[in-house]
């Protein structure tokens, strides 16, 4: 029990997303369900790098889209099923990582200077994907529509939420043990002063490398299951700035440094989002596009002015003070 003591409120969210599809039955929520667990996945990612490491990043998209494309060009063109291609996708998109990680802490990239390479890194693979044959080129690639777990898709929306869920919830679990094990302190200490940790006698470049190795796996999984759930994948959708800038949101309107932030910021940025969008159409009479853009323009500016340890640190520091 008293290992399983630090994973109990993980488990219990778990728990509590595993029930919604069977409380929520309409395919319009459960599709809600499913790309918000998605975003809260590739969030993951991103908070391992960002919200641990320090090393903000506004490329993210470079991994999600190698998984996604990697999942679906190994179906497509190669006839690898599903299961066995994602292992090699989520692999591939972790070795973008290591690469992209590699020549930019090995140049003593920090701050907005990493961030921009990362951010260009995105755009130079979103305008090969654009061009490329074996990518399906401005057409984008699909994948054919087969109705069977054994490929990874099943008529069941509710069976790929659970899915979906085990892969996040692994993810949080692998991410709660790292933090109790010397790797997450020293990321944190990275975190804090790379200056002092290396002083202390941190290997400061091999745990950078590592952790944006991992952050790009987590990510690379959420592009192949996004893949998988939606099966149609071009350019802007694979390594467009849409997936960069959502996880990125989630962890620090959630909470940044935190294993329940991004799942949480996920939920408020898409909730918000959808509401926003039906209440507008109501007032309206018809939809009006780019308004949740705009909506989470305005919750990045007010988390960062208010609350900039997110929704998760704000509600600790009222407690403190309430107490």
């Amino acid at each position: 029990m008293s290992r399983l003591r630090p994973h109990a409120a993980i488990l219990a969210l778990l728990a509590v997303l595993a029930v919604l599809p069977v409380m929520f039955t309409s395919g319009t929520v459960q599709n809600f369900l499913i790309f918000t667990l998605i975003v809260a996945l590739a969030g993951q990612g991103w908070n391992l790098l960002g919200g641990y490491g320090g090393q903000f990043s506004f490329g993210h998209a470079s991994f999600f889209g190698t998984g996604a494309y990697a999942i679906a060009i190994l179906q497509e063109r190669l006839g690898l099923n599903p299961w066995v291609a994602l292992p090699v996708a989520i692999g591939l998109g972790a070795l973008v990582g290591a690469v992209i990680g590699t020549l930019a802490f090995q140049a003593r990239l920090r701050g907005s200077y990493f961030a921009l390479v990362t951010l260009a890194f995105a755009e130079v693979f979103r305008i090969t994907a654009n061009v490329l044959p074996v990518t399906g080129g401005a057409a984008g690639i699909l994948i054919r529509l087969k109705l069977d777990p054994l490929n990874f898709q099943f008529a069941d929306r509710a069976v790929f939420h659970w899915v979906t869920l085990v892969f996040l919830g692994a993810v949080m679990l692998l991410i709660r043990t790292l933090e109790r094990r010397r790797f997450g302190a020293r990321l944190v200490a990275v975190r804090e002063n790379e200056d002092a940790a290396r002083a202390l006698g941190v290997d400061v470049l091999r745990v950078k490398i590592a952790a944006i190795t991992l952050s790009a796996a987590i990510t690379a999984c959420a592009g192949c299951l996004y893949a998988q759930k939606f099966l149609y994948l071009d350019s802007m959708i694979a390594y467009g700035p849409w997936i960069s800038i959502e996880a990125l949101l989630a962890p620090i309107i959630g909470g940044l440094g935190t294993v329940f932030g991004p799942v949480l910021g996920a939920f408020v940025l898409h909730g918000i989002g959808e509401l926003t969008k039906t209440w507008i159409a109501t007032l309206t009479g018809g939809a009006l596009p780019g308004v949740d853009l705009v909506l989470f323009g305005v919750l990045l500016i007010v988390t960062v002015g208010f609350a900039p340890r997110g929704i998760l640190g704000l509600v600790s520091r009222l407690r403190v003070r309430a107490a």
